[in-house]
């Protein structure tokens, strides 16, 4: 496992909106009096959030006060789970699947075209600091390969082509639509079939 990168430069101040305060004090109210500390992975995934995809020091700081725990709980949280990320990744954070469903499927053609239009290495911001890319492992949607992952959608079905035009709309700031980009709804097969035989030429 690889150690996280921790920011040098870190924010003096972090506090949760107000939404995400109610947010917070409901996900807390899940859980037994005696066994709120529970909430920390999904307060600490709500303070990503709110902070452009990663998490500062003094938000985690903020989340041990918050429940009343100490800081060492919430830091050995954040640094050990991949989904959070403790540096800058930009407001658009592209996740690209190279196991082998989307690999023998053209992943890294994808990869080619991040390394290409956002930066040529993994977790480094683009130049206008909008958007990073990293390779990950499964993201569950191996039947749509290859795909990937822009902040908590999922972009499915892709060639280099597709990746190029949805990779052009983060870096204008721009929400590109997410599901199949072959226009299949969820996993179902591509025109129509229903088995995997053309049952004439059997």
């Amino acid at each position: 496992m690889s150690i996280k990168k921790i920011s040098k430069e870190q924010p003096e101040f972090f506090k949760f909106s107000e939404e995400n305060l109610n947010k917070a004090k409901k996900i807390i109210s899940k859980y037994p009096t005696e066994k709120q500390a529970s909430a920390v992975m999904p307060l600490l995934y709500l303070v990503q959030g709110q902070n452009e995809n990663w998490i500062p020091l003094v938000a985690m700081k903020y989340i041990a006060k918050f429940l009343n725990i100490p800081y060492i709980r919430v830091y050995e949280v954040a640094t050990f789970y991949s989904m959070f990320n403790l540096s800058p990744v930009g407001k658009y954070f592209v996740q690209v699947c190279t196991t082998t469903p989307c690999m023998i499927r053209g992943a890294y053609k994808i990869v080619d075209v991040c390394k290409e239009k956002i930066c040529e290495n993994q977790k480094e911001l683009s130049k206008d600091n909008i958007a990073s890319w990293t390779e990950v492992e499964c993201l569950g949607a191996c039947v749509n390969a290859p795909m990937m992952q822009i902040n908590d959608d999922y972009f499915e079905d892709l060639d280099k082509e597709k990746t190029e035009e949805i990779i052009e709309m983060i870096l204008n700031d721009k929400q590109p639509k997410p599901g199949s980009y072959r226009n299949r709804k969820s996993a179902e097969p591509e025109n129509k079939r229903t088995t995997l035989l053309n049952i004439k030429n059997a």
